[in-house]
């Protein structure tokens, strides 16, 4: 299978790359957006690709944009993105891009938890609350919460973590009507798609969303959407609280990460061996035919 580390479209105005995403304005109004097969890992993009992963992650956003599509308007347009690129660049953007609304980016990522692990583990570790949410005492690593909590974290700049703040931090910064709407919509996206994953065998743990305005100030789900790479994926039949359950993502990565006793988790990143990137591709590509019930279109 071919892989995409890095754009070359020249037909239309590179307008920036993201970790993951190179995006190039189609008119005013539109913007082409490419995920490639790059992978971060602890905010630090990794050398090699991870070929096909671009794929897995577009056409599982294209998914969920279609199945919850109800709950709130998305960022698609239904424009074919081969028809934006000149006939020489069709192959940059076959199965691994969108020609989305050029929209208002709110800048407050909406993450909702469902099951208490991660960042939101070690906050409850420390205080017995999860970004100021009292939680019942108790409560075991992985353990599935009482209700999914709303926790917003600050967008950063590429290379930077995103800060976790409080919802009346939230409120502050863009207001307390738009931030109910996000809190709201949110917690009824993760629940319904939380739901369908279930039973293809599949938990949803945890995972955020991003969303924007139009010019009329109507709210967009953009970005990407319940992928892998934006959510924690844990296989059901392996599932068990009091541990780090395997996930459909970039564990491999992650983990052989944490055996470097000399990288400090910044850039720049080490290399990854050959095996490291052959798991992580085939989790990636079991991810989405799990949750489709179909292979991935190459």
């Amino acid at each position: 299978m071919n892989s995409l580390y890095q754009t070359s479209i020249k037909s239309l105005p590179l307008l920036g790359h993201g970790k993951v995403r190179d995006n190039y304005a189609v008119g005013d109004d539109k913007i082409l957006i490419v995920t490639t097969d790059r992978l971060s890992a602890f905010d630090v993009v990794m050398n090699e690709p991870i070929p096909g992963k671009g794929m897995v992650l577009n056409q599982m956003s294209d998914f969920w944009f279609e199945k919850l599509g109800h709950i709130v308007p998305n960022h698609l347009t239904g424009v074919a993105p081969e028809s934006v690129v000149a006939a020489d660049e069709v192959a940059q953007v076959k199965g691994r891009a969108v020609v989305a609304k050029r929209l208002k980016p709110i800048m407050v990522e909406a993450v909702v938890r469902g099951y208490i692990i991660g960042s939101g583990w070690k906050d409850y570790q420390a205080t017995g609350s999860i970004c100021g949410i009292q939680l019942p005492a108790g409560l075991r690593q992985a353990e599935k919460l009482p209700e999914p909590l709303f926790t917003p974290a600050a967008k950063a700049d590429l290379g930077e973590h995103d800060e976790n703040i409080s919802f009346a931090e939230m409120e502050s910064r863009i207001g307390a009507e738009l931030a109910a709407k996000m809190r709201d919509v949110s917690i009824a996206l993760y629940k319904e798609a939380a739901d369908y994953a279930a039973t293809r065998g599949i938990i949803i743990a945890d995972t955020k969303f991003e969303f924007g305005l139009d010019e009329n100030g109507v709210m967009h789900l953009m970005d990407e959407v319940l992928t892998a790479d934006s959510s924690r994926f844990w296989p059901a039949d392996s599932y068990a609280p009091d541990m780090s359950p395997p996930s459909f993502d970039k564990q491999f990565v992650r983990d052989y990460l944490e055996t470097l006793t000399d990288w400090g988790k910044t850039a720049p990143a080490p290399a990854l061996p050959a095996e490291v990137i052959e798991k992580t591709q085939a989790k990636y590509f079991e991810a989405i035919e799990r949750l489709t019930g179909e292979k991935l279109k190459v």
